[in-house]
């Protein structure tokens, strides 16, 4: 369990190919490492393949928003933690911070809505309940952790 902490289950390293013409990790790889730890999640609360197999229930991602505080180059051994900032019956809100290392300075970070939705009938579906209680256990345990800045933001140029 988390007790109070941010979930720190995922590595991944960055690989040559992910390396763009700027010499550091291209975005679309962001995206890839922020998926692998959102499946990370899942499996760690229940939705895992077995549990999508016996039910037909499984997520989708219906909004996410990326920021890029510093890059990531080829070798860096990152570390991607997640943080439950809200949930309810169908929907679990989460954000992804990623670190290099067991440094604690933010390279990039992921904000998710994942909307449950059965498989079988194409339609939003309630969380099972083994799934719904480790989720509202997790919820209350990052209740207490403060919300990142990141979290919630919106896109635009500020003016003035």
């Amino acid at each position: 369990m988390s007790h109070g902490q941010p979930l720190d289950l995922h590595r991944e390293t960055v690989i040559k190919d992910w390396v763009d013409y700027n010499g550091h990790m291209n975005v679309a790889f962001y995206v890839l490492i922020f998926d692998h730890a959102t499946d990370t999640l899942l499996d760690y609360i229940g939705l895992d393949d077995a549990h999508r197999g016996a039910t037909g229930d499984s997520v989708f991602v219906v909004e996410a928003h990326v920021t890029y505080e510093q890059e990531a180059m080829e070798g860096d051994a990152l570390r991607v933690t997640t943080q439950v900032l809200d949930s309810d019956a169908k929907r679990i809100h989460i954000i992804h911070s990623m670190y290099v290392g067991d440094d604690d300075i933010v390279v990039a970070t992921n904000e998710v809505m994942i909307l449950s939705v059965n498989l079988n009938t194409r339609k939003t579906a309630a969380f099972a309940g083994p799934v719904s209680e480790r989720l509202q256990t997790l919820k209350s345990e990052h209740a207490v952790i403060p919300r990142p800045p990141q979290a919630g933001r919106t896109i635009g140029i500020r003016r003035g």
